[in-house]
């Protein structure tokens, strides 16, 4: 199987390309701007395996996506390159309306291009999303692949759009597009701009864990090796035209996250506890969504995929990985992301 990865260097992408990479007749080619949030040394174990590809280009490129399809040739393109901040996104959409619109297109007419031409049998383009396009819930219910979409943020918009085309690619030229829309995902190699990781980091480091508002802001939690073998699985068996709704069926509250990590160092680094006494509350973010969750009853009926990973040792384990991998996330940190405050505007 070959398969084509968009956003390979980034923190799903990565743990996709570890999961794929686990069959030994794959071929992956990863194609990625190498932007702040790709890290290339998250797919350091298959330097020199002749199975693995790393392309530097950007998605918006309509004529080198083109022709890297056609060259290449996948059996499935798995697009996840995308713009995922949603602070990033307050303070400038600009980027996120290229990548996160532009860049679908783009890709979308390059997948157009060799199914047309006659590809492969079987062919696939998952179209990977998030389940922000949904807005936000109240205390109770859940999103559903029928939820109708109310984005909240610059992010979601784009990505909301984003889906409308993949979509629309499907319907009105036949192109075997899936997609799938994800809880918040959590696990190694994530860039520590994001809640888990900047956490740790900033408690290892002693500097103040900023919650936004009252922390009460709750979210759906899925380990990204989880999610990496969801998207196998809809590429596998999935309905070309479906989507399918990907959560970890664990909700908690951002405060509650924040609590846990502090917990877990306390354990690790007794010596600079109690990292409770870290915790800061912050003016919140504009447009804070307040409830995510996701029903993910369909995936698990029509495709028998299941979460495997139990959150509390997830989370432990996750820890675990910063802690014992401060050569990956160092470099970031003194060069790329100090660990500020973004997504200030209106805040």
């Amino acid at each position: 199987m070959k398969y084509l990865v968009t956003g390979g260097a980034g923190f799903i992408g990565s743990a996709l390309c570890h999961r794929l990479m686990q069959a030994p007749d794959a071929q992956v080619t990863v194609v990625d701007k190498m932007t702040y949030a790709a890290n290339p040394a998250s797919l350091d174990p298959f330097k020199g395996d002749s199975r693995f590809r790393l392309v530097k280009a950007d998605i918006c490129d309509f004529s080198r996506m083109t022709e890297l399809v056609l060259t290449e040739a996948p059996d499935v393109i798995f697009h996840l390159a995308a713009e995922t901040h949603v602070d990033r996104s307050i303070d400038g959409a600009d980027a996120f309306v290229q990548t996160n619109l532009i860049g679908t297109f783009a890709m979308l007419q390059a997948a157009r291009a060799l199914y047309e031409k006659g590809g492969k049998p079987g062919f696939r383009f998952v179209h990977v999303s998030t389940d922000e396009v949904f807005g936000s819930l109240g205390p109770e219910g859940r999103f559903d692949e029928a939820t109708a979409y109310d984005p909240s943020s610059p992010y979601s918009a784009t990505k909301a759009g984003a889906d409308h085309l993949a979509r629309a690619w499907h319907r009105t030229y036949g192109l075997p597009v899936l997609v799938s829309n994800c809880s918040n995902n959590y696990g190694p190699r994530q860039f520590p701009e994001k809640l888990i990781p900047l956490m740790v980091l900033n408690a290892l480091e002693g500097r103040p864990l900023p919650v936004y508002g009252d922390g009460l802001n709750v979210r759906d939690w899925l380990h990204v090796e989880d999610h990496a073998d969801a998207l196998v699985r809809i590429a596998e068996a999935g309905v070309p035209g479906e989507c399918y709704a990907v959560g970890g069926d664990s909700e908690k509250t951002n405060l509650e996250i924040v609590t846990l990590v502090c917990a877990l160092l306390d354990a690790r680094r007794p010596a600079r506890g109690p990292h409770r006494d870290l915790i800061t509350f912050v003016a919140d973010r504009p447009g804070h969504d307040l409830r995510y969750a996701i029903d993910a009853s369909k995936i698990r009926r029509d495709l028998g995929w299941t979460p495997s990973r139990d959150f509390t040792q997830g989370l432990a384990d996750t820890v675990d990985w910063y802690i014992a991998n401060e050569g990956w996330w160092r470099p970031l940190r003194e060069t790329v992301y100090a660990g500020d405050r973004l997504g200030t505007v209106g805040a």
